[in-house]
């Protein structure tokens, strides 16, 4: 597709779905500004809306259904009709790329994960009045797309906070996760490219910088050769590697590794961890469950043992350390026996932070066909549960939190984050509205509201 000018038109966005597709509508925004589009944040005004799509579970497809069908008498209403035109891209396009076009007529195009890099030449042969012959999909059946550093960005986070997408694709065979069909096989960039993109990201002022995948551990692990090294380790480049690189670029400023997998942490990634005089000592490691016949449904790789081990060395070997957690409760065949394990487990390893998912039936998922399907009100009964559970935990910790002195990140006004809480998950700090956005501060906690705490700043306050 030979590229068109873009200049005149304006594209609105409206991203959905987690941080890794925050990126996509990143770029693609990036491409469309490079062709000369202007971004606009009034997306009922736009002469093309983009929609991209979560597909993962049901409440990120019925969010991603309903926003397209309210966007369609949006559009009506603000007399744009017939000249804007609506394109839906992202997770949801690529899972169910056979059947969308015909069921949602109101779009204009439909694009899949591996079209987010050539957004501006679809975009430019979609706007003609006159098309005919126009394809309404462009979705290949493999995703295989990996962005690069020259991948141009439009940010849609605050400017002292950027993601970097690390790899793409999962390999992992779980039974109830849908990504490895959506998103492909697992596939690293290097570490010369993403040294690359964070040396430029903190030189434009980003003082916390987020690394994502869909499994953060496994980086490299698809590069690497089978020969091992003298010393038993696998030869080619890893997590540790790669933080130990980041950590090396000059400045003031926060790395944060979300999405890890149990199965991967080892000894040098959790010495790695504890050395880095950059990488936050917060981990976001999904454990998903903790009865061994739940994890061995699930394939996760994981039994309770190995968990506890991994728990026990986390915050043997990094001081301080802040542990995320995820767990998902209902899954098929879960007993009342193995609720309560994980019930008892969750009181007992009082993790710092921690979501809870009810199982989702996805089709096309194997755990979708297990015998053993729990009901709907059992699944919120056991949510509940065990939501409950880990708000005692948070509460006794932050009571014990009253009186220390910590380092915050301030985000807005008024409002910070600790190196503990990664932004839209975790919780926040109030603090003073004269501290400046984008600045570090040290405060010293006075209360607490559940998951958030109050705090002022220090005699001497660190801003930088």
């Amino acid at each position: 597709m030979t590229p068109l000018s873009l200049e005149g038109k304006t594209v609105g966005m409206i991203p959905l779905g987690c941080a890794k597709n925050l990126i996509d509508a990143e770029i693609m925004l990036g491409r469309l500004a490079e062709a000369g589009a202007v971004v606009s944040f009034e997306p009922a005004s736009s002469d093309v809306l983009i929609i991209n799509t979560c597909g993962f579970i049901d409440p990120a497809k019925e969010e991603a259904i309903r926003t397209v069908l309210s966007s369609h008498p949006e559009r009506e209403r603000s007399g744009r009709s017939p000249s804007q035109k609506i394109v839906v891209t992202g997770c949801l396009a690529q899972r169910y790329r056979e059947d969308l076009p015909s069921l949602l007529p109101e779009v204009d195009l439909f694009l899949g994960l591996d079209e987010v890099d050539k957004i501006a030449e679809h975009v430019a042969r979609l706007l003609p009045i006159r098309n005919e012959g126009f394809r309404r999909d462009a979705i290949s059946s493999d995703s295989r797309f990996l962005p690069d550093f020259s991948s141009p960005r439009f940010p849609l986070t605050p400017s002292h906070l950027a993601y970097v997408k690390i790899a793409e694709g999962c390999n992992h065979p779980c039974t109830f996760c849908i990504i490895p069909r959506i998103r492909g096989r697992f596939r690293s960039r290097s570490i010369a490219s993403l040294v690359h993109e964070v040396e430029e990201t903190i030189a434009r002022g980003v003082r916390e910088v987020i690394l994502i995948s869909q499994d953060s551990t496994y980086f490299g692990r698809d590069r690497m050769r089978s020969e091992t090294a003298p010393d038993g380790s696998t030869r080619g480049e890893t997590l540790a590697d790669l933080l130990c690189a980041l950590d090396q670029i000059p400045g003031d400023f926060w790395i944060r590794v979300l999405y890890t997998h149990p199965a991967h942490w080892n000894d040098r990634l959790i010495q790695t961890f504890a050395a880095s005089q950059k990488v936050v000592r917060y981990v976001d490691v999904p454990f998903q469950h903790v009865s061994d016949p739940v994890l061995q449904r699930m394939q996760r790789g994981t039994s309770e043992a190995q968990l506890r081990e991994l728990l026990a060395s986390l915050r043997r070997e990094i001081p301080g350390v802040a542990i995320r957690t995820t767990f998902l409760v209902g899954f098929p065949g879960e007993s009342e026996d193995d609720f309560q394990r994980l019930l008892d487990f969750v009181g007992e390893a009082r993790f710092e932070r921690l979501g809870v998912f009810s199982y989702s039936q996805e089709e096309g998922t194997r755990s979708a066909r297990l015998e053993g399907q729990i009901s709907a009100t059992e699944k919120k009964r056991r949510w509940e549960k065990l939501m409950a559970r880990q708000k005692e935990i948070v509460r006794s910790r932050a009571a014990d939190a009253i009186g220390r002195t910590i380092r915050v990140l301030v985000d807005s006004p008024g409002l910070a984050r600790s190196a503990s809480d990664a932004p839209d998950v975790d919780g926040r700090v109030f603090v003073s509205p004269k501290l400046a956005p984008g600045t570090f501060a040290d405060v010293v906690i006075q209360g607490a509201s559940d998951y958030d705490l109050i705090a002022r700043e220090t005699d001497c306050v660190r801003c930088s």
